[in-house]
């Protein structure tokens, strides 16, 4: 046994790469911040979306057959327009021979402009009561609909019975409506129509407080005189019919632009527009109806004033007298306050809408909406414009996504499947047996607990070998104890060699330049060696193209949750990897716990570079390009200790993930290179890229989208689609535990694998993800060890 000068025992200055770690550590906080409140973002979103859909605090309740004892006579014998001037129910009705075109549950992309269309064409105005979320999901038909002429009114946010709702849901219902038509048409509006509801009679005493209520607020709710039960689609001529009013009389009458397929009501809306017209009928706004009504009201009362006419096109000229409804203490829904009729459009003007004075009584329930309204109406345009193209395009995205790994996944067990006979074949060979020595390299950093077990598993090696071990610079007695474990153990092939504390990589590359023998084996300093692992690590390197050889790494504290989900991990998601990896000759990264190489190889590709922090993962992609074919040896089995505590378990895995992209982006040349290193570059790239980096960073949504779905839609469908995934996950598993010949028992742990271990991975490598898009810098990290693996499990 030999050993090198000890390093002198003064106090050094902090090095380059010390201070480089502080710092590192120092920006890890905020990234963890920054990563989960990008998660937090994309959660809020799909709530938002969510309650747009109504799937979200949506409410399907429609109350029917209620009494009505509590409604005065007067309001169920009433016109269809109810106001509450002075705190007193008031009913309108619609003038004789003059209809109030309706509509219902838009604006919808397909039927609303189509609607208006014809509504241009025949120079009618209309009155649509529009869902807030659908005005926030279409802002600019909103817009079009108000610059045509047409009158808006509110049917809540969400089209829910309002009856079922408590005050502060009524509040919310009117007040995001008045916001998303703030934002989309710059108004308010007085009006509001109940969804569900019907003619007045149909008034009940759950519905009743809810119309008194917003009627003391200042709005003016509007039923159905005539409906067209255009919903029903029972064809034109029946929606035609059943909107036709009885003897001449005037009436407020329903149609839908959107709630369902209107090409029915669409196809009926311009024939039924020229047949009341030919019968001698008007067609006017709610507002434009108001103002007819009170005018004729006037003239009975013999009161003068400037009252409008109504002509041939329904339009009815402005009135400057009165108002529409009276505003306690002079507010109007909405929060805005304003002369009533006065028109918020471009200019002043309203398309086609008669004016008189610039006052448009066709609108007269419109107020201009500014301040704080205004601008809270955009921002809630905007979030729904952000979530309308994010939540899509999410849900796409996920969908190749879980396509891609289910790909993945059958892809891994026939290519996993393919490799295991291959290999296990009798007459399977590399070539001729390596039976020559081979040198045992062995970085150690502070390794007092572990560096004793790991000399007695190489003691036991059935290949003849020489030991490296190179303190890097340690503060406790690794180098003592490694002298003592060696000579208690009778190893005269041990040799010690002490370095100033430069780094994992330059202890490899202090070892390959002193190793004798041509083959070099890498481990880590808690890792103990299977008696036959050397043996039979080497035995590829027969083949004279293999220039690289992975082991087969095995978590030796398994018996802990920490360390089962590990084991699991090791199991499936490495060696079976490996397997596919090696048969497409793309293997991306040979374990620092074992591997071994041709030492030409390694001092040809320029050693082991301190350029990432995932130097196996550098060195590997290096012999790739080198030419050098990289095989994985499922027989050559170490025992690693692997991370016992969730922080160290953070710090390994940040560490492997932010190293790996260090890797990629550093040989991101292979792409376009030939030979070896194009196959790398063009097969073994981009499987790395998508499934070790971009599907993780999405798995995060799926379970997001998985929770939602669970809390909002249908938590039957969704459990089972997760059971479903996770039966593959666990057939997977299962078959990667049968070829690795382990215990099924540890497979008990799997479920709770994919509810916590899965997420704090997911987490690690969008922090690890973020670091690389901040340019942050990582230095290489000492975990805590405990040297509780000791001889390998099962292995005598």
């Amino acid at each position: 046994m030999a050993t090198t000068t000890p390093s002198r025992g003064r106090r050094r200055a902090p090095s380059r790469m010390t201070r480089a770690a502080g710092k590192a550590a120092a920006l890890q906080k905020p990234r963890v911040i920054l990563a989960l409140l990008l998660l937090l973002a994309l959660t809020s979103v799909m709530l938002l979306d969510g309650y747009l859909r109504a799937e979200v605090g949506g409410d399907e309740r429609v109350r029917s057959n209620a009494s009505s004892s509590k409604v005065p006579d007067k309001v169920l014998d009433g016109g269809p327009i109810l106001s509450f001037r002075g705190g007193e129910a008031q009913s309108q009705s619609v003038p004789e021979k003059t209809i109030a075109l309706t509509f219902d549950d838009g604006p919808n992309p397909t039927w609303t402009p189509q609607i208006l269309k014809i509504l241009e064409e025949n120079d009618v105005p209309g009155t649509f009561f529009v869902v807030g979320s659908m005005v926030s999901r279409y802002p600019s038909i909103v817009k079009d609909l108000v610059n045509q002429g047409n009158e808006i009114g509110i049917h809540t946010f969400t089209h829910v019975d309002l009856s079922y709702q408590s005050d502060d849901r009524i509040a919310r219902e009117m007040d995001q409506t008045q916001l998303a038509l703030a934002g989309a048409a710059g108004i308010t509006t007085t009006l509001f129509r109940a969804p569900y509801s019907s003619e007045a009679d149909a008034i009940d005493n759950y519905s009743w407080p809810v119309y008194k209520k917003l009627g003391e607020e200042g709005y003016t709710s509007v039923f159905v005189d005539t409906d067209s039960d255009d919903w029903k689609r029972p064809g034109v001529s029946k929606i035609i019919k059943w909107a036709t009013p009885s003897k001449n009389k005037g009436a407020s009458v329903l149609f839908h632009d959107a709630g369902g397929e209107r090409s029915q009501t669409v196809k009926a809306l311009g024939t039924y527009i020229k047949k009341m017209k030919a019968k001698g009928y008007t067609f006017t706004t709610i507002s434009g109806a108001i103002r007819q009504a009170e005018s004729a009201n006037q003239q009975a009362n013999g009161q003068t004033g400037q009252t409008g006419q109504t002509g041939q096109n329904g339009q009815q000229p402005g009135s400057e007298q009165g108002e529409q409804s009276e505003q306690a203490g002079g507010q109007v829904p909405g929060g805005q306050q304003g002369q009533q009729g006065q028109q918020p459009g471009q200019n002043g003007q309203l398309g086609q809408s008669g004016q008189a004075g610039g006052v448009n009584s066709l609108q007269a329930a419109h107020r201009t909406a500014t301040g704080t309204t205004l601008y809270e109406g955009k921002a809630l345009v905007a979030a729904v414009a952000v979530a309308e193209w994010t939540v899509p395009g999410l849900a796409t995205g996920l969908a190749v996504v879980g396509v891609a790994v289910m790909g993945r996944f059958g892809m891994m067990l026939i290519l996993a499947r393919r490799h295991y006979r291959q290999r296990n074949k009798r007459r399977f060979s590399w070539g001729p047996t390596v039976t020559q020595p081979v040198s045992v390299i062995v970085p150690a950093y502070n390794e007092k607990e572990c560096i004793a077990n790991t000399l007695e598993s190489l003691a036991k090696s059935t290949h003849a070998i020489e030991i490296i071990v190179v303190d890097d610079g340690s503060t406790d007695d690794t180098s003592q104890i490694a002298r003592d474990a060696a000579r208690s153990f009778g190893m005269t092939n041990v040799r010690v060699i002490r370095q100033e504390n430069a780094g994992k990589p330059a202890a490899l590359n202090n070892g390959v330049r002193s190793a004798s023998y041509d083959i070099v084996v890498m481990m880590d300093g808690d890792t103990v060696f299977e008696p036959d692992a050397v043996h039979q690590l080497v035995q590829p390197f027969a083949d004279p193209e293999v220039g690289a050889v992975a082991g087969n790494a095995k978590v030796g504290n398994r018996n802990t949750i920490i360390g089962a989900w590990q084991h699991i991990e090791y199991v499936m998601g490495f060696n079976l990897d490996r397997r596919m990896y090696d048969l497409l000759r793309c293997m991306p990264t040979i374990p620092g716990a074992i591997g071994a190489f041709r030492r030409d190889a390694v001092l040809e590709v320029g050693g082991m570079s301190e350029d990432t922090l995932a130097e196996d993962t550098d060195i590997t992609i290096a012999m790739h390009r080198g030419g050098w074919r990289v095989v994985y040896q499922e027989h050559a089995r170490a025992w690693t200790e692997a991370p016992a505590s969730l922080k160290q378990l953070w710090s390994q895995r940040y560490r492997w993930s932010y190293g790996t992209m260090q890797a990629l982006w550093k040989h991101r040349k292979s792409l376009t290179d030939k030979g070896p290193s194009g196959r790398f570059g063009r097969v073994g790239m981009p499987l790395v890229v998508i499934f070790q980096i971009i599907t993780p960073v999405f798995a995060p949504l799926i379970d997001v989208f998985t929770a939602y779905s669970m809390i909002f839609i249908d938590f039957k469908a969704a459990l089972l689609a997760w059971l479903a995934v996770l039966g593959i996950q666990l057939v997977c598993a299962a078959y990667a535990f049968r070829l690795d010949r382990e215990k099924y028992r540890y497979l008990l742990m799997m479920p709770l694998q994919q509810l916590a271990y899965r997420q704090m991975m997911y987490l690690v490598l969008i922090h690890s993800c973020i670091t690389a898009l901040t340019g942050g810098r990582l230095r290489w990290q000492k975990l805590k060890r405990t040297g509780e693996v000791g001889t390998p499990a099962g292995v005598s």
